[in-house]
């Protein structure tokens, strides 16, 4: 009897361990699942959302104000950061955007028509959205309008929507060349043809010039929206300012196969700027870079030139690149980049995660994920350094909107040339900058790549002044979608 029992308790015993190890590899199973549930559904967007309650406040070592999360305070709202209404003014532009079948245009072409002021007029653009469909916003990138006129949909105003319209106004006070853009759905409608030129000029003018607006339509290179070369008429030995802006999402070359000379950077003159021969400038994604040549002579765009007084033969690619750390010479700043009263650091980064509830591999801020990521906090009057640095595999065109930062240094390499102002910077993968700029625009200001694709990915945070407040929001349930 007892020998016919003894085959059971070997079953029982397997029984019990195939259920133990069942229940190990279903608890293993949760550990590992549980955790990206959650950071799953974290990821999930909400039906709308407020940038200026987003994110993690960091003053830089100063006070965090109110405005960063609490929107009970009372505060400045992005609205009343406007020229005032009775202002006069000297240039009035009326901008109608449409849709058609390969893109948008501005008043029936692409890019946009060319704005142009003498510094110190009061500009005022009425944008006309005539059908498209997604709504428009005009950012004006690189001149430091005031906040309410920053058009940010979602931040600083909602989008245009098809049938409405909306008047930008701004005082033109800063010499150089900028260009605007939607910044609504801004990689699918720059890239589209929503965008153009603004020149600011002081009285008197600066002489011959050229605009060249480099873009590509259909993969194929255009200046001004014109495929090749671009020819502008100029007598032998007349000199030429060649404005260059690129508009689109990756560092571009410009050179000439004669000297020429750097005037300017992002809108801002360089100081005592000497003959370049044998070198190319790096245009920033976003950038601008005022060349001067003498005719006759061509500004190379790399599968596209400007053609000066019938130029010559194309010049091929220089190996050299015009270090703009030590091009020109010294000259005082304004402030005192050594006594700030702000230190931040801006760490670009990348890592498995989840945006929107999609799985992906994302950009970090400072090792944080969208929108968990830094709100930069300061106050009016600030002296504000900024460490740039980008371990995330690719170079990134970083652009603070609002205002103008110097470089101090790259890879802690001192900048010892003219002031090298920017508003659009290449990051390269293992790089570091170190930039400095005064806080004198309040307002909630976008600080993000503009490689228009990875804002969509997260590479995007706010520079917020204490006191400041937007009533906008972006989301799924508003028309407002800035990236």
């Amino acid at each position: 009897m007892l020998t016919g029992t003894r085959p059971a308790a070997p079953v029982v015993t397997r029984d019990r361990r195939r259920r133990r190890r069942t229940v190990v590899a279903l608890l293993a199973t949760l550990a590992v699942l549980a955790p990206v549930a959650w950071f799953w559904a974290a990821s999930l967007p909400a039906g709308s959302w407020s940038v200026a309650e987003m994110g993690v406040p960091d003053g830089g070592g100063g006070p965090v104000g109110h405005a960063a999360h609490d929107m009970a305070m009372p505060g400045r709202s992005v609205d009343t950061l406007r020229l005032p209404a009775d202002v006069p003014v000297d240039v009035q532009v009326t901008l109608v955007a449409r849709a058609d079948g390969s893109g948008y245009t501005l008043n029936g072409q692409r890019p946009g028509p060319e704005i142009r002021a003498v510094a110190g007029q009061v500009v005022a653009v009425r944008l006309v959205n005539a059908d498209v469909a997604r709504g428009i916003t005009l950012h004006w990138h690189g001149m430091d309008v005031p906040n309410g006129d920053d058009g940010v949909a979602g931040v600083t105003q909602d989008a245009v929507l098809p049938g409405g319209e909306f008047v930008y106004r701004f005082r033109a006070d800063q010499v150089g060349s900028y260009w605007y853009h939607s910044h609504q759905v801004a990689d699918e409608q720059v890239r589209g043809g929503l965008f153009g030129s603004l020149v600011v000029v002081p009285p008197g003018g600066v002489g011959a010039e050229a605009t060249a607006l480099v873009h590509l339509f259909g993969g194929r290179r255009t200046v001004n929206g014109v495929p090749g070369d671009v020819a502008v008429p100029a007598a032998a030995g007349q000199t030429m300012r060649v404005r260059v802006t690129n508009t689109d999402d990756g560092p571009m070359r410009a050179w000439s196969g004669s000297p020429y000379r750097v005037l300017a950077v992002d809108g801002t003159d360089v100081h005592d700027p000497t003959p370049v021969s044998g070198a190319a400038v790096l245009v920033t994604a976003g950038g601008r870079a005022d060349l001067e040549v003498t005719a006759p002579a061509r500004v190379e765009l790399g599968g596209a030139a400007v053609v000066v007084g019938g130029g010559g033969p194309p010049a091929p690619v220089p190996s050299g690149t015009v270090d703009l750390l030590r091009y020109g010479s010294p000259a005082p700043l304004g402030f005192d980049p050594g006594a700030p009263t702000r230190i931040f650091d801006y760490a670009i980064g990348r890592r498995p995660g989840f945006i929107g509830g999609v799985p992906g591999l994302y950009w970090t801020i400072n090792g944080r994920m969208y929108p968990d990521i830094p709100m930069f906090t300061v106050a009016e009057g600030d002296v504000v350094r900024m460490r740039l640095s980008n371990s995330s595999g690719e170079v990134h065109p970083m652009h603070l909107h609002g205002h103008h930062a110097v470089v101090l240094a790259r890879d802690g390499v001192p900048a010892t040339g003219s002031p090298w102002w920017i508003d659009s910077l290449d990051v390269p993968d293992g790089a570091t900058y170190d930039v400095a700029f005064v806080a004198d625009n309040p307002g909630v200001w976008m600080d993000h790549c503009h490689n228009l694709t990875h804002p969509k990915q997260g590479l995007v945070a706010h520079l917020m002044y204490d006191g400041v407040t937007t009533p906008y929001r972006a989301g799924p349930d508003t028309p407002n979608d800035p990236e």
